[in-house]
């Protein structure tokens, strides 16, 4: 199976150990919750036949581990097991490495597991075994490839490949932006405007509207991340109250699209920025 890394804090465990070295944590056949998450779907029911279909909702995604350990003897056993231990006591990042270098991601908690019998899974020697419960509050996989798309000033050229088309004057900046998400299911682009300029606007490859109509002068920097939702300037301080009226943080639908973004009152130092990380539904 692919190589698996679970990272808390500084630590990272390689659940792939056993296999590389001869010792340590080994993820072992049976894992499951790496396919599509559970989704909670609501109808609508009337009088007639049937039903009408009104949302669904993804759900948390729920993954099992079965997991061991081989240590040298007793004592680097113990290690093992308090290190094992501490790593899932919060927050975790759970990684599948695949074998290209793409390191898909998910943020999980412990919700169960790590019993073991004792004289079958361990006899405190040198080997344990175990199954791990974990939950992932966002059941989507995320790349650690970040895709990253530019529209320059007046002096853009450096940013041109990135681009479907662009025109630039002394006073505005519009560029066609090429999106290619390689996952399967949407992703969110943080958006990064640096001044001078004013009046950003994102359009979607569908025509939703993402409009912001302050000022930035020469050196501020505005950052609009669409999954929070958040307008935030370089020094944090909330812009969010100029965005324009019912203002839509569109994602990009998996595979290629292509969208546009302006900026007004800019200078050769001006920029847009859009980055995303693909997301999946399920890895392999």
């Amino acid at each position: 199976m692919p190589k698996l890394l679970l990272s808390s804090g500084s630590d990272t465990l390689n659940l792939n150990e056993i296999m590389d070295k001869g010792l340590g944590y080994q993820a072992t056949a049976g894992v499951t919750g790496f396919g599509l998450p559970p989704v909670s779907v609501q109808w609508l029911e009337g009088a007639g036949d049937g039903a009408t279909f009104r949302r669904r909702r993804v759900l948390t995604r729920d993954i099992d581990i079965p997991l061991e350990i081989l240590a040298r003897d007793r004592r680097h056993l113990q290690q093992l097991t308090d290190r094992l231990a501490l790593a899932l006591a919060g927050r975790c990042v759970l990684t599948l490495l695949d074998d290209d270098g793409t390191r898909w991601t998910t943020e999980v908690y412990r919700t169960g597991g790590g019993e073991y019998s004792y004289g079958a899974d361990t006899t405190g020697e040198r080997e344990f075994q175990t199954v791990i419960t974990l939950r992932s509050p966002d059941p989507y996989w995320t790349s650690s490839e970040a895709q990253i798309r530019y529209i320059g000033g007046s002096t853009a050229g450096s940013f041109l490949s990135n681009l479907v088309s662009v025109q630039v004057s002394a006073s505005q900046a519009i560029g066609e932006i090429q999106l290619d998400n390689s996952g399967n299911a949407d992703a969110y682009p943080i958006w990064e405007i640096t001044g001078p300029g004013r009046n950003f606007l994102a359009v979607s490859p569908g025509g939703e509207r993402l409009a912001w109509l302050g000022t930035l002068t020469e050196n501020q920097r505005l950052i609009i991340d669409t999954r929070k939702g958040t307008v935030v300037d370089q020094d944090g301080i909330n812009r969010y109250d100029q965005l324009e009226a019912a203002p839509r943080f569109w994602a990009v639908k998996p595979g290629l699209s292509t969208a546009t973004a302006q900026l007004v009152d800019i200078s050769a130092a001006s920029k847009i920025t859009c980055s995303w990380r693909p997301r999946k539904w399920m890895v392999i």
